[in-house]
């Protein structure tokens, strides 16, 4: 399984970047870089990688840093995964 395939799904459908978000790579910025990711959205995201990953997250395990491109959030998810 491609966790960075997976990630990029469900954050452009959480976001709704439709087909913007498919030339997002582990090196695209987030945080800062894509409008729609506002705090709100941040909120949105994890819940949806949650329920896509059947993963928890805790308010203390998320960072700017955790956000700031598709491979950090990536590698987080991975993370949670191999926990």
């Amino acid at each position: 399984m491609v966790v960075i395939d997976d990630v990029r799904m469900v954050v452009v459908g959480a976001l709704q970047l439709g087909a913007r978000g498919q030339s997002m790579d582990a090196l695209t910025p987030l945080l800062g870089a894509v409008p729609e990711l506002d705090s709100m959205a941040v909120v949105n995201v994890i819940t949806a990688l949650e329920e896509h990953f059947g993963i928890s997250v805790a308010d203390d395990e998320i960072s700017a840093a955790t956000f700031a491109t598709l491979g950090s959030l990536s590698a987080f998810v991975e993370q949670k995964l191999d926990a």
